[in-house]
C-alpha cells in the first residue's frame, strides 16, 4: 500500500527535502482515498484521520508534512455522502501538489533577482528551493561559483554537488567544519528551511546555525528559501518545534560503539537560526524580513486562533 510505503520512505529518509516530503504524503493521502472502501462519511473520516497520524508521526520536525496533510483534511469538514468526501480529498490533493510545484518555480524566479552577476554562494543541505534560486540564477546568464557542504552525517551535499555539476556551475565541495574557513570569499549565503517560526527563526538541517553566525560575523548576508508551508502556526502560542534526533548508527557504525560504552552518540538531524542571522526569507509569496513570518501564516496558512489552541 502507498501510504505505508510512503511513510516507512519518508522516516527512512529514502524521502527527502521538506517539499518533497509534503508532496509525497499528499500522494499517499490521495491514492489512500481513492482505494478507501468506507460504508458511510463518518467512518471514511475516521479512517483517512487515522491515515494523517501515520504520515505525520514520520518526522516531526519538517512542519511541511503537517501542515500539507492538514490542508487536505480540511476538505473532510462535512459531506454527506463517501463519493462526495472522496472527490473533494482528491481535488484538494491535486490543488496542493499544484501549488508546491509551482511554489518552487515562483521561489526560483524571486531568489534569482537577489544573486548578482559574479557572486560567490555557500549553500548548506539539498534544498530544492534554494538550489532552484541558485539554478534559476545560472539560467539567466549570471556567472556564479558555489561553495557546498558535505552535510554530514548523511551526505546530502552529494546530491546538490550533482545538480549543480549537471548545470555546469563552477562548485567547490567542502566540510561541514570549513565554513568558518571560506566565509570571506562568500558573498551569500542560500540556504532552505523545514520550518520556520513566527519570530521568524529557522528550523534547518544541523550545521544551518554555526553556517549563519559565522556569515553573521562576516557581514554575508543569509538568505532562506521556503515555501509558505513551511511556517509553522502552533509557535505563535510559544510551543517549540520538536528537534529530530536520529539512529546513533548515522555516525558511528553499531560494531564500533559497542566498544566504547561511555560514549553517547548525539545525532540531531536539524537547528535553529535565530533571525537576527537571517536577512530575507524568499516564498512564492515574495521576499519578506524574518519579522513578518505571523503574516504568512496569518494571510497565507489561513490558521485562526481556535484552531491553535
Amino acid at each position: 500500500m502507498l501510504l505505508s510505503e510512503t511513510a516507512a520512505s519518508i522516516k527512512s529518509m529514502e524521502i527527502r527535502g521538506a517539499g518533497r516530503i509534503a508532496r509525497a504524503a499528499v500522494e499517499a493521502l490521495a491514492d489512500y482515498a481513492r482505494n478507501l472502501d468506507a460504508s458511510d462519511p463518518e467512518t471514511f473520516k475516521q479512517e483517512m484521520l487515522r491515515a494523517a497520524d501515520i504520515l505525520t508521526g514520520t518526522r516531526p520536525t519538517a512542519v511541511s508534512l503537517p501542515n500539507a496533510v492538514r490542508s487536505v483534511m480540511r476538505a473532510l469538514d462535512s459531506f454527506e455522502s463517501v463519493e462526495a468526501a472522496r472527490d473533494a480529498v482528491l481535488a484538494r490533493a491535486a490543488e496542493f501538489i499544484d501549488h508546491s510545484e509551482h511554489a518552487v518555480e515562483r521561489i526560483a524566479e524571486i531568489g534569482a533577482r537577489h544573486i548578482s552577476d559574479g557572486d560567490v554562494l555557500l549553500t548548506h543541505c539539498n534544498s530544492e528551493a534554494a538550489l532552484g534560486c541558485i539554478l534559476e540564477a545560472h539560467r539567466q546568464g549570471k556567472e556564479i561559483e558555489v561553495y557546498a557542504t558535505e552535510v554530514r552525517p548523511r551526505g546530502q551535499g552529494l546530491i546538490t554537488i550533482r545538480t549543480l555539476n549537471d548545470a555546469g556551475i563552477r562548485t567547490n565541495y567542502i566540510v561541514d567544519s570549513a565554513v568558518r574557513y571560506f566565509i570571506n570569499d562568500v558573498d551569500l549565503v542560500f540556504v532552505g528551511a523545514d520550518a520556520i517560526a513566527v519570530n521568524g527563526a529557522v528550523v534547518n538541517k544541523i550545521g544551518t546555525a554555526q553556517i549563519a553566525h559565522a556569515a553573521s560575523e562576516a557581514r554575508t548576508n543569509v538568505i532562506v528559501a521556503a515555501e509558505t508551508y513551511k511556517f509553522a502556526p502552533k509557535t505563535i502560542l510559544g510551543e517549540l518545534i520538536e528537534i529530530e534526533e536520529r539512529d546513533p548508527d548515522e555516525v558511528l557504525p553499531r560494531a564500533v560503539a559497542v566498544e566504547l560504552p561511555f560514549v553517547r552518540v548525539r545525532n540531531p538531524a536539524f537547528d535553529v537560526t535565530p533571525a537576527e542571522y537571517v536577512d530575507l526569507i524568499v516564498t512564492e509569496q515574495g521576499a519578506i524580513p524574518p519579522g513578518l513570518a505571523y503574516t504568512v501564516i496569518r494571510d497565507y496558512l489561513g490558521w485562526k486562533i481556535e484552531e491553535l489552541r
